[in-house]
Order: structure tokens, then sequence, then C-alpha cells
């Protein structure tokens, strides 16, 4: 059976978006973390989005022929285009890339099934999609990528009112502070 995934970039305080919006730091432009990053979910066969997260990631859709990308964004472009994508949404009409499709409410079952039918690992990404697949128990690793940053408040990466017992599987400190700490459930 394949794993659901969730990671995203955080704040020390636990923030996937600061209260007044981003969280004041990427990845985008660093070789190291975007490689690193590119690394860890090479193999990942479909990403789950909520449509937040969708609309911010489709940029990938068409990155690797921005004039002067480097190789790097080309590689990560690719892998991104090749993978399967669903995305969560009761208003999105269209998509904007290929290999997506739109499922209008979340179905824990239908994960489930996803995850047993599935030959490459699968992400949740974005926090509201993930709080879902958390609170029915779907989620099997955790990727947090905690950046160097408190914000005081904003859209948390772990929801309120689930408890999540992990086991600290890896932890890797990266350039410009990030640091790289991936759990698994136990």
């Amino acid at each position: 059976m394949a794993k659901l995934i969730y990671s995203m970039i955080t704040s020390l305080d636990g923030c996937t978006e600061a209260a007044e919006g981003d969280l004041g730091w990427g990845a985008a432009d660093d070789e190291e973390v975007h490689t690193y990053i590119g690394d860890l979910f090479r193999d990942v066969g479909t990403y789950l989005y909520g449509r937040r997260m969708y609309d911010t990631m489709v940029f990938w859709e068409t990155a690797d022929a921005l004039p002067d990308a480097p190789p790097f964004v080309v590689r990560y472009a690719r892998e991104w285009q090749a993978a399967e994508k669903v995305v969560w949404s009761t208003t999105l009409e269209q998509v904007s890339s290929a290999r997506t499709r739109i499922e209008r409410s979340f179905d824990p079952e239908a994960v489930r099934r996803l995850k047993e039918s599935a030959e490459h690992d699968l992400t949740v990404d974005g926090p509201t999609l993930a709080a879902q697949a958390i609170a029915a128990g779907l989620v099997d690793e955790y990727h947090l990528f905690l950046t160097p940053t408190a914000v005081g408040g904003g859209r948390r990466f772990f929801p309120d009112g689930v408890r999540v017992e992990l086991e600290l599987i890896g932890q890797r400190a990266l350039s410009g502070g990030l640091l790289h700490a991936h759990y698994r459930t136990r």
C-alpha cells in the first residue's frame, strides 16, 4: 500500500501561512533546498491538493519553459508534470494542468482506496485538505520544513482538536536556516 505524506514549509510556531499572508521565507530560488525537496518527493505518483495549494503549484506546469530556468527548476517541473493531480474544490470549473482532475468533496474512503491501489506514494498538500486527511487517520508520514521565523499566528500545519502520535525518522539542517523534520505515525 502506498503512503500518504503531508509536507509543508512552516514557521517555527507551526504556521503554514502567517495571519497577514505568506511566511516571508521561500525555497524557490535556493538550489540546495529545492533539490533536496525534489529528491525527497521524486517518486510521488499523485498529489492531492486543496484549491489554494493547487493554484500555487500549477506554476510548475510551465516552469520548465521559462527563459533561463536553472536545471533544478526544469527537473522539478517535469517531475511535477508527470504526476497525477487531484484537486478538491467546490468552485474550480476547470484545471490548468495535465493529468489533473477535480473532486467536489473529500471522501476518506475514496482516498483510502486510492492509497491501496497506488503504485507510488501520494502527498496531501494544503493545510485545510490535510486536516481532513489527518482527522480521518489517513496520513502516514509528515515532513515539516521549519523556517527560522515565528509569525505569531495564522494557518496551522496541524489541525486543532486532533492528537497525532509521531516517531522521528530523520532531520536535516539546510541552507538559510531551514530545518527538515521527518516523522511517521505510530
